[in-house]
Parts: structure tokens; C-alpha cells; sequence
């Protein structure tokens, strides 16, 4: 999973690196609010990415010399029931728009996403045996 936590923080750091230089260049709020969202969902993935790793370590298939049976008995699970990826979804747009539209209401979908990443990264539980 380490791969896979590298690649989205590498995504991350490229549109956190363009976002910049296109906000010091441009004045189109549009294309910075396209830029933050994608900064922001590139960000999460990477967080629960890295998250997952520290919990649960290597994975088998990271092994180059894995056997099949390895991987048998272990299982990833999402939760059934979660609000936090709608909370982040909302959390995100409300960014994106407050970008465009005012502080207020950029504000306020920080205050909403925050929640929302938490519930991502750390309601994750043992699989049920």
C-alpha cells in the first residue's frame, strides 16, 4: 500500500505545487477552485492511503516473492454505513465554491470537511471474524 500512498501524495504535491503558481499567475477563480478540489480529494486519498499502511503494514501483494495462499485470510473492509464521504464530498464543494463565491463560505466548508476526513481516516475497524 506504500506505492499507492506515494503516488497520491506525489498527485497532491503537483497540483498543490500548480495551484500556486496558477493562483500567483491568474486571477481566474475557477481554475483555483478546480485546482484546490483536486489538491484537497488528492490529499484525502493519500491521508487514508498512508493510514492504512501504518495499520496494517505491508501487503503480499507488495512481495515480490508472495505466495497466493498469503493473501487468503486477510481482508480489507470499508464500513457499511459511513456518512464521512458525503460529508467530505460536501465539505469540498463548499470549499470549491467559496473559493469562487467568498471566505464565508470557504469557512465553512473547511469546518465540514474536517469532520468528514476524520471519519475517513480513522473509523476504519478490524474485518469481523
Amino acid at each position: 500500500m506504500r506505492a499507492e500512498a506515494w503516488l497520491f501524495t506525489g498527485v497532491a504535491v503537483f497540483f498543490a505545487l500548480t495551484g500556486g503558481v496558477y493562483a500567483a499567475l491568474s486571477d481566474d477563480p475557477a481554475g483555483i477552485a478546480a485546482l484546490m478540489v483536486s489538491l484537497l480529494m488528492s490529499a484525502l486519498v493519500a491521508a487514508f492511503l498512508w493510514r492504512q499502511f501504518g495499520r496494517d503494514g505491508e501487503r503480499p501483494e507488495d512481495d515480490e516473492n508472495a505466495e497466493v495462499a498469503e493473501r487468503g485470510d486477510r481482508r480489507f473492509l470499508f464500513p457499511a454505513r459511513s456518512y464521512a464521504p458525503v460529508v467530505a464530498a460536501a465539505g469540498t464543494a463548499l470549499i470549491g465554491l467559496g473559493i469562487a463565491q467568498g471566505l464565508w463560505l470557504t469557512l465553512i466548508g473547511f469546518g465540514l470537511l474536517a469532520p468528514g476526513v476524520f471519519g475517513f481516516v480513522f473509523r476504519g475497524g478490524a474485518p469481523d471474524s
